[in-house]
């Protein structure tokens, strides 16, 4: 749940730091650096090994070189994040260094297996000097390809902590160490050797093991890199769609072409076909049709015209706009879209924390462990070679990988996913509260409605026809700002074009409106207005009248020469997506609440016409929040779904918020989840993927943990070849992480990819 206003303000001054952290290779690196940096004055940290990125909340005051130097000082190293395309190229210069340390490994490991293999089962094959091969092929693998492993071990034994790579680093030396020893002392032990320790562990050459852990543990680092790389790929598209140039219009009418950078508050600019809108702003002059699939995941162009909102990032298709900035840089919708994918992706679970707490005292456990088991075998009679084969398999089973990278993997993904489909998920909790929800709670206007009146409806008298009707009632509404009046001249003007001109318009607030239009006297209003001037309303109309009012609707009379010739029924239409919606939620098995301020009846109307079995209606924008708390009394757990300003308190207060992104400023920044589809399809699938996301989380956990605790003792008992603990490691960790990959094929309700062209 986000935090209220009044919590807000309580907190001292603070602001947030973004880090890229470089070396971290396993979560207990991420655990280390998180620690070092808590222990300044005032600092929060949150480490992701996932994403390599440090989220920092520090006091103002704070200098960002302490944070430097406390990451240093943790044996890493650090910056300010960079932009999203200079990071890309970071993350591909490591995808391409694994790589080639990777295919070297490949090259020498097969022939030195192979090698090892004709050695051991023809010892005739032997020829003078056949260590030395065997040593030549071995020495790149386990010198230059595991150099990232020995050189972050040596770092952080001298700072007296241990990761991941300490155990890859001890069982590479120890294992060519022994090697060395066994090949060059003239030591042979009974059994077979060489290879064929892959099905008895009494072996003594061990080249092709160190080679086989590096090249197992590469190709798990390589695999990963990539994985997390794919992983972010949304969040990276996201960044792309900013548009780099833009064609400001000038006062005088010339145009120039500027950075987009430097486009200001209130500048005019042009926006062809085919290109993307700069910033967010309000169109000006001209209509066109954008493709907002990349933004909000709608799959048809969306018509746009003089006086609309439009979303940097949205591509004009047709026509042309001329649009005046309103937002620009930080400050804008794709910019805000950005941050809430980074700061989810950064952000930690609570499982995840207790994991990553597990993680660092891990490590020194396996450490300690593997001595144990030497110990152990020595002590009941195993033979030094048995001795060591185990200790070693300890040593390369236990690296705790795929523990680190089961929930942030998890959470990249489906955040990349979310923003793909136009739900952006503001973080963690929000995936944790999902779970729980057992009530939704939907505002009408604007939510489960379309938040604009529309006309439904007209009935004339006998005898008037209705293009006189429209003409004359279009004319006088022109002349009003009012929302009912709107609705009437839209209509009117959309069937007949050019409307005549209205003479002494009079608008009578809160009652209705009165003019000359071709030299008639004509007025529009509630029944009372008519009742109160003298105006004669018809028996039939009026009963159609009352008819519609009982119904919901919001009957407006219209007549001349003072009497009712018409009346129009209008009512804020339910989005096409409702039902499908509700009912998504009723198959999730949520229970859905309707709330609204409007009247009963038309509140009982929408209701009926979504499949809502439960109405709260009539209540006042400030008592909305005490029907949340007043639900979450009753045991409930509840989601509110709202996009005013008089939804936030009750965004707020829910167990889960969810504000449609077209919606208010306040409201999305009190919502944990903010919806950009403009279909009310995307609250189901926003749950929907969050749990998800949570199963995958869940998953990737007992995969996690039973494969650590499963394997150790396995390897500590002598069951497992070193080089077999190599490969399961590694195929544990890419089992983590492909398994978070399938979160990018999560399809929306009706099973259709909306976010496709993003």
């Amino acid at each position: 749940m986000s935090p209220t206003p009044t919590a807000l303000r309580a907190q001292p001054a603070t602001r947030q730091v973004e880090l890229s952290v470089t070396g971290m290779t396993c979560a207990a690196c991420a655990t280390r650096v998180e620690r070092k940096l808590g222990k300044l004055d005032g600092v929060r940290a949150s480490v992701n090994y996932a994403t390599g990125r440090a989220s920092v909340e520090v006091a103002s005051a704070t200098d960002d070189a302490a944070l430097l130097d406390a990451v240093r000082r943790a044996g890493y190293q650090a910056e300010p994040v960079v932009p999203e395309s200079a990071e890309e190229t970071d993350s591909g210069d490591r995808s391409r260094d694994l790589w080639r340390r990777m295919l070297v490994s490949v090259l020498l490991f097969v022939p030195l297996c192979d090698l090892s293999l004709l050695f051991t089962a023809l010892p005739g094959s032997r020829f003078p000097g056949w260590q030395w091969v065997l040593a030549a092929l071995a020495l790149p693998v386990v010198g230059w390809a595991a150099l990232p492993f020995h050189r972050a071990a040596v770092r952080g034994a001298l700072r007296g902590s241990s990761s991941m790579d300490t155990l890859v680093s001890l069982g590479i030396c120890a294992a060519s160490a022994w090697s060395a020893y066994a090949m060059f002392s003239g030591h042979e032990p009974a059994g077979l050797t060489g290879f064929w320790a892959l099905m008895r562990a009494d072996g003594a050459i061990y080249l092709e093991v160190a080679a086989g852990v590096t090249t197992f543990v590469l190709a798990g680092r390589y695999f990963e890199a990539r994985a997390q790389r794919r992983a972010g790929n949304a969040l990276h598209a996201l960044a792309d769609l900013r548009a780099k140039t833009v064609t400001v219009v000038r006062d005088d009418g010339s145009r120039q072409e500027v950075p987009v950078d430097d486009l200001q508050v209130g500048q005019r600019f042009l926006v062809r076909p085919g290109e993307t809108v700069a910033t967010d702003g309000v169109v000006r002059d001209g209509r066109a049709e954008l493709d907002c699939a990349a933004m909000t995941g709608e799959s048809m162009p969306v018509g746009t015209t003089a006086g609309d909102d439009v979303i940097g990032g949205t591509v004009l298709l047709t026509g042309h706009l001329v649009v005046e900035a309103t937002r620009v840089g930080r400050d804008t919708r794709l910019a805000a879209m950005v941050r809430l994918v980074e700061e989810a992706q950064t952000g930690k679970a609570a499982v995840q924390r207790l994991a990553d707490r597990i993680s660092a005292y891990f490590v020194p456990a396996v450490l300690v462990l593997a001595v144990f088991t030497s110990a152990g075998w020595l002590l009941v009679g195993g033979t030094a070679e048995r001795a060591f084969t185990a200790a070693l398999a300890v040593l390369v089973i236990a690296c705790p990988c795929a523990l680190g990278l089961a929930t942030p993997t998890a959470l990249m993904v489906a955040t990349g996913r979310g923003a793909m489909l136009g739900i952006f998920i503001k973080g963690h909790r929000a995936l944790e509260s999902t779970r729980h929800i057992d009530t939704v709670v939907l505002d009408k206007t604007g939510t489960v409605t379309e938040g604009r009146m529309s006309v439904v409806g007209v009935e004339c008298v006998p005898g008037v026809e209705r293009a006189a009707v429209l003409r004359r009632a279009g004319a006088l509404e022109d002349a009003s700002e009012h929302a009912v009046a709107r609705a009437i001249s839209a209509m009117a003007r959309e069937e007949l074009g050019a409307l005549p001109g209205v003479a002494e318009f009079r608008n009578l607030t809160g009652l209705g409106a009165r003019g000359v239009v071709e030299e008639r006297e004509v007025l529009a209003g509630r029944a009372a207005l008519f009742g109160e001037l003298g105006w004669e309303v018809p028996g039939d109309l009026d009963d159609v009248r009352r008819e519609w009012e009982r119904q919901g609707r919001t009957a407006v009379l219209f007549g001349w020469d003072r009497r009712a010739v018409a009346v129009f029924a209008l009512a804020d239409l339910v989005r096409p997506s409702a039902p499908r919606a509700v009912a998504a939620l009723h198959g999730l098995g949520l229970r859905t609440v309707l709330l609204t301020g409007d009247n009963a009846a038309t509140a009982d109307a929408v209701a009926a016409a979504v499949g809502i079995g439960e109405v709260v209606a009539e209540v006042l924008p400030d008592e909305k929040v005490d029907v949340v708390r007043r639900l979450r009394a009753q045991g409930r757990v509840v989601a509110m779904v709202g996009d005013g300003v008089n939804d936030a308190p009750a965004l707020a207060a829910a167990d889960l918020g969810l504000a449609v992104g077209t919606g208010t400023d306040v409201a999305i920044g009190a919502a944990d989840l903010i919806l950009v589809r403009d279909e009310l399809t995307v609250v189901p699938d926003a749950i929907r993927l969050s749990r998800a996301a949570l199963r995958t989380i869940r998953g990737n956990l007992v995969w996690a943990f039973g494969y650590n605790l499963a394997a150790i003792p396995l390897a500590a008992l002598g069951l497992l070849n070193p080089l077999v603990a190599g490969g399961a490691m590694a195929l544990s960790s890419f089992f983590v992480v492909s398994n978070s990959l399938r979160l990018r094929r999560f399809a929306p309700c009706g099973g259709e990819d909306q976010g496709r062209r993003s």
